[in-house]
């Protein structure tokens, strides 16, 4: 009989792990998962220390990480899971912002997932790196930067001096979503803060007002 340790890639039946910060991710992810024949359990995490707990007492075959968890990244928690549980798999998964397959894989992920994907991909993506499998599939980028149209739109906004529940509501996002925007944001164009995001934006004239 196999161990913990030994878990087989042809198990018929999954244990998945949700790690997200958001109560909506995981209702999605559960209604979704729950309707899957090979999903066994499903378990909802809102940090690392919450994920390498459950994972210890339920040796999940596969979790499928947020890339941003408050002020975790989900490279982080994707790490503390691998060396605390080496069997796991990591789905790393993002709204909006993404991170390369070299440094997913560093981080010990098998795969990246976009949150806007269709139910039955996602489900898919899930299963498929359950099962042993990698799963990359990277959109091309678009706009001045790498930049999405939304981002540029949550950049004006920034620049304008709006919050991020203001940005939220003049877009019609979640706080969470804005807040994974903005992260995008600073790593594409290599800044720290929104500050320095603004001051380059109008240097490289991206259409951000002057305050």
């Amino acid at each position: 009989m196999a161990t913990a340790r030994e878990l087989p890639r042809s198990i018929e039946q999954l244990r998945v792990l949700i790690v997200d910060d958001h109560d909506v991710v995981h209702w999605g992810f559960r209604l979704m998962l729950g309707q899957q024949r090979w999903v066994q359990r499903c378990l909802s995490a809102s940090s690392s220390e919450q994920a390498v707990a459950l994972a210890a007492r339920y040796t999940p075959h596969v979790a499928v990480v947020d890339l941003f968890i408050g002020e975790e990244s989900g490279a982080e928690v994707c790490a503390a899971l691998k060396t605390a549980q080496p069997w796991i798999r990591v789905l790393l998964m993002s709204g909006a912002g993404e991170i390369s397959r070299h440094a997913a894989r560093l981080a010990g992920a098998s795969g990246f997932a976009y949150k806007d994907w269709p139910a039955p991909k996602i489900a898919e993506a899930v299963h498929a790196v359950g099962l042993g499998k990698e799963v990359f599939e990277y959109r091309e980028q678009a706009g001045v930067h790498g930049l999405s149209q939304r981002q540029r739109e949550v950049l004006a906004l920034l620049g304008s001096g709006a919050t991020n529940p203001e940005i939220a509501a003049a877009l019609h996002l979640s706080p969470h979503t804005v807040k994974e925007h903005t992260s995008a944001v600073y790593r594409k164009l290599g800044v720290r803060n929104r500050s320095e995001a603004v001051q380059l934006a109008q240097r490289l004239g991206l259409g951000v007002p002057t305050r």
